[in-house]
């Protein structure tokens, strides 16, 4: 079975998103993204499977804006953690929907939030899931294993604010792209479930775009 959201050509795919956050109005012309920088060169990749260290992690997070799963935010979440300027949040609409099973769940994981940043001129999504239980780092491998056409799957352990997570790198083929595109998620496991944290992108140079928005969240959740 295809990849709920990622693997659908990166047109349909926003149409989708459109459809899961704002029930089954017609979707709304996509808004002209002016573009944000995409680096040029390709950042290290790790070597081993496993380590404490991830060379192709940003160096520095990006500017904060909003605050995402807390009291009074656009999703109600598990954690809460800081969103780069201009990104936007929106909770995903009935997402335990069996309709909607296709598009909501990847292996054990509901997506319950999705955080746009093409006001910060990119194209690509940063994706809250969620487990009901159960281990980050076995809650994480059901989520990539769901993944079809994965490969490169890179695991480590690392910190989410100052809680334990597990962080996974991998590339997905993409029928239309020449190459695999890169993809990274981090999960955190709380007394009210695992959280899975994802960052995709419309390409590989998209996503390392976008990695200072993937790292600012990173680093900056809390529980509860």
């Amino acid at each position: 079975m295809e990849h709920p959201i990622r693997i659908m050509a990166p047109a349909a795919a926003l149409l989708v998103s459109g459809v899961l956050t704002a029930g089954c109005a017609a979707p709304e012309p996509l808004p002209e993204v002016t573009q944000g920088a995409r680096p040029t060169a390709a950042p290290a990749t790790p070597t081993a499977s496993e380590g404490p260290e991830d060379a192709t992690a940003p160096k520095a997070a990006a500017p904060s804006g909003a605050t995402l799963g807390g009291a009074g935010s656009a999703c109600a979440l598990p954690v809460s953690f800081a969103l780069a300027a201009k990104w936007e949040p929106e909770a995903i609409e009935d997402p335990e929907n069996p309709e909607f099973a296709a598009l909501t769940r990847q292996g054990p994981a509901t997506v319950r939030c999705e955080v746009d940043a093409k006001p910060a001129g990119h194209i690509g999504y940063l994706r809250v899931w969620t487990v009901a239980k159960g281990p980050a780092r076995a809650a994480l491998e059901g989520f990539v294993k769901a993944e079809e056409k994965s490969t490169a799957v890179t695991y480590r352990e690392t910190k989410a604010g100052a809680l334990p997570a597990t962080e996974v790198t991998y590339t997905v083929a993409d029928e239309l792209l020449e190459e695999p595109k890169e993809e990274r998620a981090f999960a955190v496991a709380t007394p009210k479930g695992t959280v899975i944290v994802h960052l995709g992108g419309l390409d590989t140079a998209e996503h390392r775009a976008m990695l200072p928005a993937y790292e600012l969240a990173r680093t900056t959740v809390k529980a509860g």
